[in-house]
């Protein structure tokens, strides 16, 4: 089991081809065996590794969650961050040309296929649960169980006192959401609906209590706060508004003005501003603050475009434990990979570099492996050992980061 699962890994990590026939090509290639330090007669064949992914059941399945959790734990750890940012979000993974899939649905975009539900912090995916195609962001109390885990798990595993703020979307719009997390004592940012009395509101700001946002791709906004309370909430919360008054360097109309809402604790609970300030993010407590922390969540949603380059939408079976076995090891080996490029390549590639470029830049390299003395020589040209600094970046690939997993 642990060689089939090492192989799968490193399947996801060439990229080359992820059909699972693939495997077959693979175990006839003594090159590629001798890379992955695997004996020629311990290859797996494509039937061998589709035994292998039926066998996992829905329990086994879900101790991948614990896996992922652990190694963000790690890695926070390595990195000791004052404050964790995480954002939360679903992902639609598009199966619409492949034959009937046990939980391939109608997406919100409509498109077939699984919809899962993944907590991220940075590059790395903490959490995920692989879900149907049907079930919406907000769908159950997925994210209320998924949240109370991971801060009870940050603090008792990290630090007990570390100030999480977490960001959202329109589709996780719910008092429910908002009670649970004020119950845990996090701080969030979610997107709301805007709704007319809303807009009537805004409209009624006085010209001197907006305040300008000023971003560095030219576009600027308007931004001022107020509270709001909808009809069945129990207690007014702190609302953003902004609208859009320079796109490109050029002014927009106010009628063409893109207005967007967001809803937030931020600034509203005295012990929680403090924990932020001494992290040194007092300025996401500021309105033009927690405008930027929303618009940052483009860069965390472009994880989804790179966990897609890294691995495939298309996921290869028809039953959905060994789907979610598949797609569990694929967010695996995207974080080992995130890791890997922070850890060991980072002064010579780009950590932010897409999966695609890190392949053709560090691993489609030409070499040659000999035996002569006892020994196994890879031999590469010296352009290539002097551009990718082969010797340091051998160095530190055999001296991981002590940090144990937790």
């Amino acid at each position: 089991m642990a060689e089939a699962f090492k192989q799968l890994l490193c399947f996801f990590l060439d990229g080359t081809d992820l059909h699972l026939t693939y495997f077959d090509h693979l175990a006839a290639d003594p090159g590629y065996a001798a890379t992955i330090e695997t004996d020629l007669g311990d290859m797996v064949s494509s039937h061998q590794m589709k035994r292998f992914l039926n066998g996992f059941s829905f329990c086994r399945n879900f101790l991948f969650r614990r896996l992922l959790q652990d190694l963000f734990l790690w890695r926070l750890r390595a990195k000791k961050p004052d404050v964790v940012l995480l954002d939360l979000d679903t992902m639609v993974m598009d199966n619409d040309d492949a034959r009937c899939r046990e939980g391939v649905d109608p997406t919100y975009k409509d498109r077939n296929g699984f919809q899962p539900l993944q907590l991220k912090w940075g590059a790395y995916v903490v959490d995920a649960v692989f879900r149907r195609g049907k079930k919406h962001s907000n769908h159950g109390k997925t994210v209320v169980r998924m949240m109370s885990h991971m801060v009870e798990r940050i603090r008792r595993e990290y630090n007990p006192d570390v100030p999480i703020v977490l960001t959202v979307d329109a589709g996780f719009f719910d008092q429910e959401n908002f009670r649970a997390f004020e119950k845990l004592g996090i701080g969030y940012v979610c997107g709301g609906k805007l709704y007319n009395d809303i807009k009537q509101r805004a409209e009624q700001i006085p010209e001197e209590d907006w305040q300008l946002l000023d971003k560095e791709d030219g576009r600027s906004y308007l931004c001022a706060s107020f509270a709001d309370q909808r009809g069945t909430w129990d207690k007014r919360r702190r609302v953003v508004f902004t609208r859009l008054t320079n796109k490109d360097h050029q002014g927009v109309f106010a009628f063409a003005q893109d207005r967007k809402v967001y809803y937030t604790n931020l600034g509203e609970d005295d012990t929680f501003t403090q924990k932020l300030t001494a992290g040194g993010k007092a300025g996401w407590l500021t309105t033009p603050g927690v405008v930027s922390l929303a618009h940052g969540r483009g860069r965390d949603e472009l994880r989804h475009r790179a966990l897609k380059e890294f691995g495939t939408e298309k996921l290869p079976f028809k039953r959905v434990e060994p789907n979610t076995a598949f797609y569990y090891t694929m967010v695996l080996a995207f974080n080992l990979l995130e890791a890997f490029k922070r850890d060991v390549t980072a002064e010579i590639i780009s950590p932010d570099v897409y999966p695609t470029t890190f392949r053709r830049t560090f691993l489609d390299i030409a070499g040659k492996i000999v035996a002569t003395s006892h020994q196994v020589i890879l031999k590469v040209t010296r352009v290539v050992w002097e551009r990718l600094n082969l010797q340091k970046i051998w160095g530190r690939a055999n001296s991981p980061p002590v940090t144990p997993l937790a």
